[in-house]
């Protein structure tokens, strides 16, 4: 009996159970060996192209000396190397989040089923979005984009980035390419699957099509404004969790959500419809990076339209599912409190009887016991 419990805790290797319960020890083993590899000169290259960021060119500030010189990246094919390692490394912070935080959550909670993957997921998406937003908004305040809204447009194409503007696409897109592998390791109910790959390739589409098209600046701007709404979201959903009397961040994340839907609109339209169509530079012109053309600029302000009416879609789906809740849950409150008052109503019977004996004969056969 012994053996068959222990064949039970340990599946056999390399079985999808085996894989799904230790794959974030497998994942840290790949990782560490691209870390190895720096360690020797025959695969240091190698393991380079992974590791750090590519691409880096040397500018001198302001025509000085080489001690000023600043140091931007642009992009190309080594950047998917890049994105692999980092995608790696999403995967075992999931797994640390998973289990030394939301797994000790869930066990003091008693969630049920449908609330315990809902909570995993609010969870972990609260935690990459509150540091995505926290990174993003450094550098638009380091880059000075708040202050001037015209460098969304102002200069482009912007082929050069920032160190910190390069790593943080490089992780984003490595974060929602780790989502995919996810949806088998979490173990996802197969009717959630078709709307979490919607959710994936949206993001991955959009964050890489600002990345390649060098609208990274806007790219920037729109996913910290994005980030921030849906930050909210989530952690109001992970506050309604613990008491289901609070839901006031529902109504904050509502008006936050129509108003990030406008902002996006129109700093899209002003910046790819108004900006990029009056810029200097026109035409398409792959050596300089510029895609600057009637037919780019309509299929990005497209593709922009069309998801946020998709989201609008959703949201207001969404809210009158909410109302319909809601109003089920107030007509069930009437009922039991309407039943009462008829009871209090209807008059009592009074019967003497003689004997305890006989009083509690009749407790019994009436119910009271």
């Amino acid at each position: 009996m012994g053996i068959r419990k222990k064949n039970n805790k340990n599946p056999p290797v390399l079985s999808h159970e085996f894989v799904i319960q230790n794959h974030a020890d497998i994942v840290s083993c790949v990782a560490m060996v691209f870390l190895l590899g720096l360690m020797f000169e025959i695969t240091s290259k190698v393991a380079v192209l992974f590791i750090t960021v590519q691409y880096n060119v040397t500018i001198p500030a302001n025509g000085g000396p080489e001690e000023t010189a600043v140091n931007y990246f642009h992009y190309g094919l080594k950047d998917v190397a890049t994105v692999f390692f980092y995608m790696l490394v999403a995967i075992i912070m999931h797994a640390i989040i998973q289990e030394y935080v939301l797994d000790k959550i869930n066990r003091k909670m008693h969630f049920s089923k449908t609330k315990h993957s809902k909570f995993n997921e609010s969870g972990q998406l609260s935690a990459f979005y509150l540091f995505s937003c926290l990174w993003g908004a450094s550098i638009l305040v380091s880059e000075n984009l708040l202050s001037n809204p015209v460098s969304l447009w102002d200069g482009y194409p912007h082929t050069l980035m920032p160190f910190q503007m390069k790593f943080y696409y490089i992780c984003q897109l490595g974060y929602w390419l780790h989502a995919i592998p996810e949806l088998y390791f979490q173990k996802a109910k197969k009717e959630d699957i078709p709307r979490q790959l919607v959710y994936i390739s949206l993001y991955l589409v959009q964050i890489a099509g600002a990345y390649i098209l060098n609208l990274n600046r806007l790219g920037l701007v729109l996913l910290v404004l994005h980030y921030f709404v849906e930050l909210i979201f989530h952690v109001s959903r992970l506050i309604y969790f613990s008491n289901e009397d609070r839901q006031t961040g529902f109504t904050v994340w509502a008006v936050l959500f129509v108003l990030g839907r406008l902002l996006t609109l129109s700093l899209s339209v002003l910046t790819v419809g108004f900006g990029l169509a009056g810029a200097e530079k026109q035409g398409l012109n792959l050596a300089e990076g510029s895609f600057n053309v009637l037919f780019v600029r309509v299929t990005v302000l497209a593709a922009i339209c069309t998801t946020q009416a998709f989201m609008m879609w959703k949201f207001i789906n969404f809210q009158l599912r909410r109302w319909r809740e809601h109003a089920q849950t107030q007509t069930l409150k009437k009922k039991p409190s309407s039943s009462k008052s008829k009871s209090k109503k209807e008059p009592k019977l009074h019967v003497n009887l003689p004997h305890k004996h006989e009083k509690c004969i009749y407790r019994k056969r009436n119910g009271y016991f």
